[in-house]
């Protein structure tokens, strides 16, 4: 599947379920493990849990496939792994602590040119 075409049904499917702070980052140029990485925020266990659930069926419904999946049984982050992109569903507290927007991007500009990226797909 077109990577365009699965960002967009992973941002929807985060949409649809009220998932807050959604954020796209582009990571081509820094591995060649995964295209994008995709984070949002779930106020509760059972809302991050939905969030996580809700990409997995949007994208099997598409036609794609999802490699694997972990941290459902906690729901305070679980990550899903659609191969060219990975999803990471958090709560507040836990998307704060390990702050991976930092770690995939290490500069504001970087930042900046990602979300512009990402807007404009």
């Amino acid at each position: 599947m077109d990577i365009r075409k699965l960002q967009k049904i992973v941002v929807s499917a985060l949409e649809d379920i009220k998932g807050k702070d959604i954020e796209v980052i582009n990571t081509t140029k820094l591995t060649s493990m995964f295209d994008r990485i995709v984070i949002a925020t779930g106020d509760s266990n059972r809302q991050v849990k939905a969030l996580a659930n809700n990409v997995q069926e949007k994208i099997k419904e598409a036609g794609g496939e999802v490699v694997s999946t972990e941290g459902e049984d906690s729901g305070e982050w679980v990550l899903v792994d659609l191969g060219d992109i990975v999803v990471h569903v958090m709560q507040p507290s836990v998307r704060q602590y390990y702050n991976l927007e930092e770690l995939w991007q290490t500069t504001p500009a970087q930042r900046r040119k990602a979300a512009e990226q990402a807007r404009e797909e």
